[in-house]
């Protein structure tokens, strides 16, 4: 059972990370986008965030998958 506390709490702290890196991503890349694509004023500050934080949960998942791959492999 501890391990699966151990594991919660990784991807609680993973989950908490990516969600600040989104955060600043989204305060420094949607006026950025704003100003560069006009055409992009439409789409909501919700959306471009959403995408990011999914651009960073795959990230941060691949990150684990390497560094916790097959250890036994001979």
């Amino acid at each position: 059972m501890d391990s699966r506390i151990k594991i919660f709490g990784v991807i609680a702290l993973v989950g908490f990370i990516g969600g600040i890196i989104a955060l600043l991503a989204s305060n420094y890349l949607i006026p950025w986008l704003r100003e560069n694509l006009p055409s992009l004023s439409g789409v909501t500050d919700y959306l471009i965030a959403g995408v990011a934080g999914a651009i960073l949960a795959i990230i941060f998942i691949a990150i684990w998958v390497r560094i916790t791959g097959n250890r036994d492999r001979y």
